[in-house]
């Protein structure tokens, strides 16, 4: 496919829609309205019982974030080589845009499982946002998603979670495609 992320109509990029690799986009970045924007429109997702089961943290001093990364990193892991730190910094700063997603399910009737699911469709609404604004946006999550330090750098606390660290900008290089799922092996149809 030759035509990634085609804005020509809703039914147009959601057939075309593909991830940019983090660590090959380039500026620009949305600009602050394009963001709220993007932010705005993650929030527009099926939500039972309107608990807002996620928050949206902006990363904006990238330099001081990967500092910090990089100091939880090297707690855990103190003789951690040069390009595990490398590593740990380059995530930190690359693409011109950081956003993290934080799952915040609150107490309620409302199954965890519903509110979950809330924050995986805010996930991909500002996925797709990113790319409907005409950049690429990337979802990655790696050890820093699943240590409660940086969930605590973030000013979150169990039972939340982070959900992923999502990267926006212009893409650097094309885009190939990636396999897709072959859509007879995944599908079914109930008769009764």
């Amino acid at each position: 496919m030759d035509n990634f992320n085609d804005t020509t109509s809703t039914t147009a990029l959601l057939a075309s829609r593909r991830s940019g690799k983090a660590r090959e986009m380039v500026a620009p970045g949305p600009d602050a309205s394009q963001l709220q924007a993007m932010l705005a429109a993650a929030a527009r997702v099926p939500d039972h019982g309107k608990l807002n089961p996620w928050r949206f943290v902006v990363i904006d001093n990238r330099a001081a974030f990967a500092d910090a990364l990089m100091a939880i990193y090297l707690a855990g892991k103190p003789d951690a080589g040069r390009l595990e730190r490398e590593a740990v910094t380059q995530f930190a700063t690359q693409a011109p845009c950081l956003v993290v997603v934080i799952a915040s399910p609150k107490p309620s009737h409302i199954p965890a499982w519903e509110q979950e699911l809330s924050v995986g469709a805010a996930c991909q609404n500002l996925v797709l946002a990113a790319h409907a604004h005409g950049f690429v946006a990337n979802w990655l999550t790696g050890w820093a998603a699943f240590d409660e330090q940086v969930l605590a750098l973030l000013g979150g606390a169990v039972p939340e979670r982070i959900a992923g660290f999502f990267f926006i900008g212009s893409q650097g290089k094309p885009l190939e495609e990636r396999p897709r799922p072959d859509l007879a092996a995944i599908t079914s149809h109930w008769r009764g």
